[in-house]
């Protein structure tokens, strides 16, 4: 871990560092010269949004962790500045730190509409469903005007794609029409993540993030609307946010959710030292505890990759963890299985942009 933890407030971010990425020739770190002034001014770090060109739009994955083959990301980064982000260590290949750059520093991909339609036109094209949001959110403040999640959304529909959809913003409800409509096909699903039902902690872990209240909103409009939610407690952190998994399994079930997951904390790469200063600077009193729970979970690590471990950890603590979420799943009636998202309707639509339909109709 950085010996240095930086010591002046970086207003409405998650990160308490910004560390060079582990490729580059030069590291830069940050280091205390005796003139911080005390009680400094919290420092504003601006947001800048990048347009990326990218070639393709759904990225294919052969994880035995995760419940989908094929995803589609809009954006590189996130604005929300969730502490725990496992996307993070991904910033350094573009040259930029995990750390303050991942949450400031962003990029969208403006031709994804676009390129998703020619991918799903092309002939050899057989539909799975595609999962939005794998990565970083695709709800994030920045879709409020990049709207490359709307456009993304609105294909898929004109297909008839089965997709799914995670996110921790209430922005979602902006899209409620197509994925009302979608839902009653049975093209669609969505997670949304409550990590707590405590205002500061969420402030503190996920400052740019929807409040709890917001999120819990929002699993309660997508599900009055038809669609289906699942409640995702990700992630469970022990002796920090863990004690409330059944309060927020309790709540979203309340809302209309159907179905739970979890996912215990998981620290790649740079995340173990953001999440470290991260814990010393906001929450110093539980800072020890936390990180000797996390390490009894990952064999004495700070984590394992292990395929089949990485997601919920081994051990007592682990097998606690999953005890107690299976019963309240069980509890509050998260239990219902979600059949797959219906294949059979994909179609590529006669009138897609740029065709001139048929002249002598």
């Amino acid at each position: 871990m950085s010996t240095f933890t930086q010591q002046i407030a970086i207003r409405g971010r998650g990160a308490r560092s910004n560390a060079s990425g582990r490729f580059e020739a030069q590291a830069r770190e940050a280091f205390d010269d005796g003139w911080t002034v005390e009680d400094p001014e919290p420092v504003q770090i601006r947001t800048t949004l990048s347009p990326e060109r990218a070639k393709t739009i759904i990225s294919k994955n052969t994880s035995p962790d995760v419940g989908f083959s094929r995803s589609i990301n809009p954006y590189r980064g996130c604005e929300h500045g969730c502490i725990y982000c496992y996307a993070r260590p991904a910033h350094a290949y573009m040259g930029l730190s995990p750390g303050l750059d991942f949450e400031s520093q962003l990029f969208f991909k403006p031709e994804a509409a676009k390129l998703l339609e020619k991918e799903l036109s092309a002939p050899r094209y057989r539909p799975e469903f595609i999962h939005i949001g794998g990565n970083t959110d695709p709800y994030q403040p920045q879709e409020r005007t990049a709207r490359v999640t709307r456009q993304v959304l609105e294909v898929l529909a004109r297909f008839n794609h089965p997709f799914s959809v995670i996110t921790k913003s209430a922005l979602i409800l902006r899209d409620l029409d197509i994925l009302a409509e979608t839902a009653a096909k049975n093209l669609c699903r969505v997670a949304v993540s409550v990590t707590t039902l405590d205002r500061a902690l969420a402030r503190s872990m996920e400052p740019r993030a929807a409040t709890p209240e917001k999120r819990i909103g929002a699993i309660k409009a997508l599900a009055d609307a038809g669609v289906p939610v699942i409640v995702m407690f990700a992630p469970s952190i022990p002796g920090l946010n863990d004690h409330e998994m059944e309060a927020v399994l309790e709540r979203s079930a309340a809302a209309g959710a159907k179905g739970a997951g979890y996912v215990a904390l998981r620290l790649p790469r740079e995340i173990k030292d953001l999440f470290q200063e991260w814990l010393a600077t906001d929450h110093p009193d539980r800072a020890g505890k936390v990180m000797s729970l996390v390490r009894q979970m990952r064999g004495g690590l700070d984590y394992d990759p292990e395929w089949g471990k990485r997601m919920r950890g081994e051990g007592p603590i682990a097998e606690m963890m999953s005890q107690r979420f299976q019963a309240a799943k069980k509890r509050y009636g998260l239990t219902f299985r979600f059949d797959g998202l219906d294949l059979s309707q994909f179609q590529v639509p006669a009138d897609k942009p740029g065709d001139q339909g048929d002249l002598f109709g």
